[in-house]
């Protein structure tokens, strides 16, 4: 079954649409491949489902545990090899300021995200550096 749709709107810019909810997310190639950079390119959209999904599994085990999640917060590099173009290294930081947990409860957290789909479907050759502060 079909869940997205996806379109060229021509100028190196594409729209891909959620047919379930109606989401529209557009992609932009970046500057430095000859893009205007106005808008999310595919591999900035691999390094955010990367997060997301990390953040979403977390959820899922927060809400387990009883452990509010709300407020937590990341930082996202990108890094790219040149040549073959690929993504290199994703460097995420997830930051809690004030989260009631025990020992036990953050590693489960650490873990949930660690081996979340998208963790686990990108090839060995992409780094993960996954820092949690909590």
């Amino acid at each position: 079954m079909v869940s997205m749709t996806g379109y060229y709107k021509g100028d190196l810019r594409t729209e891909v649409t959620h047919l379930k909810s109606g989401n529209v997310v557009i992609t932009d190639a970046p500057p430095d491949n000859n893009g205007k950079g106005e808008a999310f390119s595919p591999t900035d959209l691999t390094c955010a489902s990367l997060n997301s999904c990390m953040m979403t599994l977390m959820g899922i085990l927060a809400q387990r545990e009883n452990i509010d999640l709300a407020g937590l917060r990341s930082e996202i590099v990108k890094i790219m090899h040149p040549s073959p173009r690929r993504i290199l290294e994703v460097q995420i930081t997830f930051t809690h300021d004030n989260l009631v947990a025990t020992d036990v409860q953050k590693e489960k957290l650490r873990r949930a995200a660690l081996t979340c789909p998208v963790a686990l479907s990108l090839s060995e050759n992409v780094k993960q550096t996954v820092t949690f502060n909590f």
